[in-house]
């Protein structure tokens, strides 16, 4: 019996992201890249032997009850698979928090890895994101990582080739945005066809091992929304640039910008500019890292 575990979570962003249509079910139908990068939170699993899940974290305003993400992974696994015991969880949170980085579905992806390891569960990663998706439609890709493309709601997800390894630049302004008002007012089937990325095309530059075409055809659709409420992620997205990036981009729904470079000394002098320099106004959280991929 495994006592203690120690996993990291990795964030995710989003390499392109559009929405199609929204459905009449008022869910949005999208095709978007995702990529894990480096950036992650550490997590602990310590088996106790009487039942019921403690969760403790670096965070005050995190929830550690069933409000909780990770809460709900344990807890998913230990009843479905009527475990007697239980499990305290330390989780210390370096992903920024409602950021469009999926920090949250990561922690839970890998409390459903670790528990399945520790108490000899023997599920698949087919089975975890099986069960992932009934804790959040990102936990799936979450489970699975490296570079994809996800379709439907977010849930159908295939494998793509890995990035080839640059260096990601990631801010995030002192805001927080809501995923809900920027879906409520993106007007989906309202989109002009050029307000849509060049999702294939951006699938083919990374096929084709290039970052400097993929950068090219960057689109995030939710952008359009986010951007007039949040101007201050074009400013963040115009000093990546001006400083050498490729191309920088929101994450998801936002507001963390990230920018990919690929020399590192462009990289750093980005990094120390929006961190410590005269732009360090601009974003609360800055962190300087690479792509995760699997490992093949």
């Amino acid at each position: 019996m495994i006592k203690h575990l120690g996993l990291k979570a990795y964030g995710k962003i989003n390499l392109g992201l559009d929405v199609l249509r929204k459905r009449d079910d008022g869910y949005h139908e999208v095709r978007m890249i995702m990529q894990t990068v480096g950036l992650y939170d550490r997590i602990d699993i310590i088996y106790r032997d009487e039942p019921g899940i403690e969760v403790e974290t670096n965070l005050y305003y995190l929830p550690n009850n069933e409000n909780n993400l990770v809460y709900k992974a344990a807890d998913l696994l230990l009843k479905e698979f009527q475990i007697p015991h239980g499990v305290h969880i330390k989780l210390k949170k370096f992903i920024p928090v409602a950021a469009g980085m999926a920090g949250g579905s990561s922690d839970a992806a890998a409390v459903l890895f670790g528990v399945n390891k520790m108490f000899g569960l023997g599920l698949t990663m087919e089975g975890l994101m099986k069960r992932g998706v009934r804790i959040g439609a990102d936990v799936p890709y979450c489970v699975m990582r490296g570079t994809a493309l996800a379709e439907g709601i977010g849930e159908v997800l295939t494998p793509l080739p890995p990035m080839p390894q640059c260096q990601v630049l990631i801010a995030k302004p002192g805001i927080s945005v809501s995923t809900k008002f920027v879906y409520d007012n993106l007007h989906a089937n309202d989109l002009r066809p050029e307000q849509h990325p060049d999702i294939d095309g951006m699938i083919e530059a990374i096929k084709n091992r290039d970052v400097q075409l993929l950068a090219s055809r960057f689109g995030n659709v939710l952008e359009t929304v986010t951007i007039k409420e949040y101007p201050v992620i074009e400013k963040i997205k115009d000093v990546m640039k001006e400083y050498g990036a490729a191309g920088a981009m929101m994450s998801g729904s936002g507001p963390t910008v990230f920018g990919l470079f690929t020399s590192p000394r462009a990289a750093q002098e980005a990094h120390e500019v929006l961190r410590y320099g005269q732009y360090q106004h601009l974003a609360k959280q800055v962190y300087l890292t690479n792509f995760y991929n699997n490992k093949a």
